[in-house]
């Protein structure tokens, strides 16, 4: 009789992987400067490998005491310890589980990193024409959101309408760009202008002043106003020391300039003036010594006939 042979084998149960959501992080918030610790845990068969990415792409920062910094695009581990936190690090990270059998689940956790307002103002001077449209522009970083708006220097906010256009343009999950659009500027127009943010950490504004400009066309008419001018006064320069000059080079004095004439003109008439004054005041007198003559001559007869009289 054959031996018989006995056949051992061995049956090995793999399970996928599979996160352990109440042992698991969610969303979390942290001041920054503060910490944050990411857990993840997960379960299967085998037991799972735990790996940490970011969902952008962007690199994981791990800080070792104060001055040591890693960078990595993943990071093995349950735990994602993130010390000094900065608002670059804000975001979404996802933790992956694997075990070797499919498939690999995964869990994204948002980190929000709360941070003071900051406006920075690419150009604080801006100018333009009148009758043109401007653009000015504030770059706003906050979180938790804010609230931003434009102000006047004196204090007016500015409303969107016909010619006032207010835009925003989300650049990340904290930066913003405040966008004020002014069409068909006006004199009333110029000044300083604000760029406010408030959320409910702080707030911060920024200033830009919009000052007038020249048009193109006007400057160029104004130099060629002003070359006219210059030319025009040359040219009379030059007349006057070629018509001052006689045969021998020598300068004299032109007797028929314009000046000379005017000044001659203005003397004989004070002359003149002088004249009439004097031959007026003459006939004046004359006429005074005849009235006085003719009244003497007029009373001497009646006297002498009241003295006779009186002698009778």
């Amino acid at each position: 009789m054959a031996p018989r042979l006995l056949e051992t084998a061995v049956l090995e149960v793999v399970i996928p992987p599979d996160i352990i959501n109440e042992e698991t992080s969610g969303d979390m918030m942290v001041p920054e400067g503060g910490s944050a610790k990411l857990v993840c845990r997960a379960r299967g068969h085998p037991k799972p490998k735990i790996t940490w990415r970011r969902e952008d792409g962007r690199e994981i920062i791990a800080r070792n005491g104060a001055h040591q910094k890693t960078k990595a695009l993943a990071v093995e581990g349950e735990m994602l310890a993130l010390t000094k936190v900065t608002r670059s690090e804000m975001g979404a990270y996802m933790c992956i589980a694997s075990n070797g059998v499919p498939p690999s689940v995964s869990k994204r956790m948002k980190l929000q990193v709360h941070f003071h307002p900051l406006v920075q103002v690419p150009n604080q001077l801006v100018g333009a024409p009148v009758l043109t449209d401007v653009t000015l522009v504030c770059n706003v970083e906050a979180s938790p959101k804010a609230i931003n708006y434009w102000q006047r220097e004196n204090g007016e906010m500015i409303i969107a309408g016909d010619r006032y256009v207010l835009t925003e343009k989300e650049n990340n999950m904290y930066a913003i760009e405040m966008i004020l659009h002014i069409k068909r500027l006006q004199t009333s127009d110029f000044g300083g202008y604000k760029c406010i943010s408030k959320n409910s950490i702080g707030d911060t504004e920024g200033t830009i002043r919009l000052y007038e400009m020249e048009r193109p066309g006007k400057k160029n008419q104004r130099e060629d106003d002003n070359e006219v001018t210059k030319n025009d006064i040359a040219l009379k320069d030059n007349r006057h020391e070629d018509g001052s000059r006689n045969q021998n080079g020598r300068l004299y004095k032109e007797r028929g300039s314009d000046a000379e004439l005017q000044n001659g003109c203005e003397t004989l008439s004070i002359r003149w003036s002088t004249m009439y004054l004097l031959a007026l005041t003459l006939l004046v007198t004359l006429a005074t010594t005849a009235t006085k003559t003719t009244i003497i001559t007029a009373t001497t007869p009646t006297a002498l006939k009241s003295r006779s009289a009186g002698n009778l």
